[in-house]
């Protein structure tokens, strides 16, 4: 009886290791499917935006990669949160735009070619701060005894290989099939949409059992964390003179993350799967926030026009 409990003991651990193992390919697999999309939509015109919107894109630079880690942290140090909770809120926070973010700037009618130069910027430039942000906060937020510490060389090649190649294999596509990238576009755009909820769905079914609290522990914070990030990215662009196009850019670019990106890290490079409830809940949560930010934005724009 002893020995056809522990078979059973050692199959049940053998094929929850497989499960994970599997887990984490189509995650890494998906995150791809998502930056390929984007790098099909990308020419180096993007990256010489800079110098036809040079105020629009530092303002949104310093929006998403310097006040969103700030707030984030400011949030999560505030709100009672268990330390696996308040470590997802800052590796979110220190994710880049996620592509997403380009269709919804596209749905506001706000300006939709900053929008795709922003997602790309802060694609390159979060490989060097992503492994600085995680690991202040796993020393900030965790107990000194569980603290796990990113080799930051090691993660800056592994986010790099995650987010780098297949950005610029949809470069290069786009570059010498045109034709090919531009029918493609559209059908992986949509993919990367189904992608990324096919992910969120599949980690809330994999925990199902632990939905409700999880939602308790980290919906409010996450809500609070994504409204007043779009909130503080339209009002510092209006401080500084931008137009409400490129503010309403600003703010959705600032509030819509790279949820599979967060949700990559906590799971394949931590190995921790409560580090990716909050990324989770937050990407459900900001697809409802962007839907509001997409009427208002029309409604603003519409009256805008009925006056002139």
């Amino acid at each position: 009886m002893d020995t056809i409990l522990v078979r059973f003991l050692v199959a049940s651990n053998s094929t929850s290791f497989y499960m994970d193992q599997l887990s984490t390919i189509i995650l890494a697999a998906s995150l791809f499917i998502i930056m390929l999309g984007m790098g099909l939509s990308l020419v180096t015109d993007d990256f010489k935006r800079v110098l036809v919107y040079p105020k629009a894109v530092i303002v949104g630079l310093v929006s998403q990669l310097v006040l969103l880690p700030l707030i984030g942290f400011g949030i999560a140090s505030i709100f009672d949160l268990r330390p696996e909770i308040a470590v997802g809120i800052m590796i979110l926070a220190a994710c880049p735009g996620g592509p997403t973010s380009n269709l919804i700037a596209h749905m506001a009618k706000a300006n939709t070619a900053l929008s795709v130069t922003l997602t790309a910027f802060s694609s390159f430039i979060t490989i060097l701060t992503i492994p600085f942000i995680v690991n202040i906060a796993l020393e900030q937020f965790m107990d000194q005894s569980e603290v796990i510490k990113l080799d930051v060389v090691q993660t800056i090649l592994q986010v790099m290989v995650i987010i780098i190649i297949p950005i610029i294999i949809g470069m290069m596509i786009r570059k010498y099939k045109k034709d090919f990238a531009m029918k493609m576009e559209k059908p992986v755009r949509i993919a990367s949409g189904v992608v990324i909820m096919l992910v969120i769905v599949g980690l809330c079914i994999k925990e199902k059992d632990n939905m409700i609290p999880y939602l308790q522990e980290a919906g409010l914070v996450s809500l609070v964390l994504n409204v007043v990030t779009m909130f503080v990215g339209y009002r510092v662009a209006k401080l500084f003179s931008l137009n409400d196009k490129a503010a309403v850019s600003i703010s959705i670019e600032s509030g819509i993350q790279n949820g599979t990106l967060a949700i990559s890290i906590a799971i394949v490079l931590l190995n921790n799967s409560e580090f990716a409830i909050a990324p989770a809940v937050y990407g459900l949560l900001m697809f409802l926030t962007g839907g509001v930010v997409v009427y208002w934005s029309n409604q603003r724009f519409k009256a805008f026009k009925d006056k002139a």
